[in-house]
């Protein structure tokens, strides 16, 4: 009996287990049966309503406009460290120098000299000021003249060279502070022996390599200057079709450093272009890459700005720095955080003002490599972005205009709780500039954030028009503050995204934007995210559109 009841017991366990397993495939069928997996199962189950406005045309400006214009105040940039002295010179520094870490040497050198009490031979006190700002665009303020150091350190001579052709008030006091060497990373095992080596490479299509925007990267400018000269010269055709073909191949240009070390690390590429002090500091660099040295160095130099204009004091105080920061201490903190290696390379280049401004544009003519770009604009029009953030939307798109080369197909996005195809996709000339125009003057703030489900429409847009540009770039801005809260999320969407392959640069307008979710959205198809809050979006847009568009 006892046999028969254990029996039963099993049979009806077993019966418990078939039966729950069946619960559980069902439950996934149904699941799968649900989830929108490709573009158009995204799009039918959408319940965020899509409509299309009337285009409606607005005035535009035909007048030249500048990067300059848009600068953001000084205070975007603030001071990492701060002097009181009665003399106090302030230094606009490249990052790998006043940042953190191996990137501070610069920051623990001036902190140190602040405490030691120089003076001059009047008495008065000396101190030092640093203001951390990329190479690019410290060069932008000083060629302006909307803001003015009194010392200028970029990573290279390029920049330097490029804002005295620009009108900059300015000469290079001393050619090197700390060396250094721009380079291409490429993966341990490939047989290239130099970086024009891999630059040949990836014109063939052999390998995959990113670099940054050479309109505010030194490595990035030194890397554009090097291809140039190395196939005749920046005024050259056979220069420029070089660019073509050399970009045809690149998956994508960074906006920062940082952003090609994520994706070393997410092993997307072969190579990428770095600095020798941020290979040698990073052991996951140098377990995984070797370093190819390239171009000009960059050894650091340092500029007086406005000399003419500056005491005799003031002067005095800069002879004293830079023999502090020339001193045995100093340059051994240097050599510990990875500069002054690679003694041995030689610049092989050493271009003028003139050849870096030619070689800029040459870069914004030619970076597309002669082929289409399709790309829709996803403006975030939900209440949580009303006021200064929507002004800052419009603003920004406004102006940017300017930057669009006019053989791009432009579209545009509204959303908040639902989706407004504001203007269908279409050649970006003057016609469709008034009409984008007119859309951006429109755009109102409220309502919910169906964030997802206009990128949705967005990729939709991209893919029927791809149908008559197959071999088109494909793009996607979203401006937003990275709030949603529509039924779809980011795991909806990802997988279409993945599969889309359209990088989605992402522009954060608020102090209290959701930045972390910008950057994966992003990251999803390797593109720029950037934390650009009202005061300094519209230039940071202007730039990214003068690089991608």
């Amino acid at each position: 009996m006892r046999e028969k009841n254990n029996t039963k017991i099993v049979f009806g366990a077993i019966v418990a287990f078939l039966a729950l397993i069946v619960v559980i495939v069902i439950g996934i069928l149904i699941k799968s049966a649900t989830k929108p997996k490709d573009l158009e199962g995204l799009m039918k189950g959408m319940h965020a309503s899509v409509t299309e406005a009337t285009p409606q045309k607005g005035t535009i400006s035909l007048g030249n406009t500048s990067l300059y214009d848009e600068l953001p105040e000084i205070d975007k940039y603030p001071i990492t460290v701060k002097g009181n002295g009665d003399v106090d010179i302030e230094i606009f520094s490249s990052g790998e120098k006043a940042g953190s870490a191996d990137d501070s040497w610069l920051i623990d050198c001036a902190n140190d000299f602040n405490k030691e009490g120089y003076t001059t031979s009047d008495g008065k006190s000396i101190t030092i000021s640093v203001r951390k700002m990329a190479s690019g665009t410290g060069a932008d303020y000083i060629a302006s003249g909307k803001y003015l150091p009194d010392l200028y350190t970029p990573s290279n001579e390029l920049f330097g060279n490029y804002a005295i052709a620009q009108g900059g008030d300015m000469e290079l006091y001393k050619e090197r502070l700390v060396g250094n060497t721009a380079g291409i990373l490429v993966k341990k095992g490939k047989s290239y022996k130099s970086a024009n080596d891999v630059i040949d490479a990836v014109s063939k299509g052999e390998i995959n390599v990113g670099y940054t925007n050479p309109q505010t990267s030194a490595a990035g400018l030194n890397l554009l200057l090097t291809l140039l000269n190395n196939n005749g010269g920046v005024d050259s055709s056979s220069a420029s079709d070089a660019l073509a073909k050399f970009n045809a191949n690149i998956p994508y240009i960074a906006y920062t450093t940082q952003q090609l070390k994520t994706s070393a690390g997410n092993g997307t590429l072969d190579g990428l272009v770095s600095e020798y002090q941020a290979y040698i500091t990073d052991k996951s660099l140098t377990k995984e890459y070797d370093f190819l040295p390239f171009g000009e160095r960059h050894d650091n130099p340092l500029y007086i700005v406005s000399k003419s204009s500056k005491n005799t004091a003031e002067l005095e105080a800069i002879d004293i720095i830079y023999d502090y920061l020339s001193n045995d201490e100093c340059q051994e903190l240097a050599t510990d955080k990875g500069f002054n290696g690679m003694e041995d390379y030689k610049s092989e280049i050493t271009p003028n003002g003139s050849e870096v401004i030619q070689a800029l544009s040459t870069y914004k003519v030619k970076k597309d490599s002669g082929k289409d770009i399709i790309a829709v604009f996803v403006a975030d029009c939900s209440g949580s972005m009303n006021g200064q953030a929507i002004a800052a939307l419009k603003d920004s798109l406004s102006n940017g205009i300017n930057y669009i080369n006019e053989n791009n197909y432009v579209g545009l996005v509204s959303y908040s709780m639902d989706v407004t195809i504001e203007l269908p996709i279409e050649k970006f000339d003057m016609n469709q500039k008034a009409y984008f125009q007119g859309a951006v003057n429109n755009l109102i703030a409220n309502g919910s954030t169906s964030t997802y489900e206009a990128l949705t429409v967005a990729m939709k847009m991209i893919e029927d028009a791809s149908a008559d540009h197959p071999d088109a770039k494909k793009m996607i801005f979203l401006l937003s503050d990275g709030q949603a809260n529509g039924d779809y999320t980011l795991n909806t969407v990802k997988d279409a995204l993945a599969d889309s392959e359209i990088p989605v640069y992402t522009i954060a307008y608020t102090d209290s934007a959701d930045t972390e979710q910008m950057k994966q959205i992003s990251s999803v198809n390797e593109a720029a995210s950037i934390n650009a809050d009202s005061d300094d979006v519209i230039y940071q847009i202007k730039t990214l559109f003068n690089s991608q568009l």
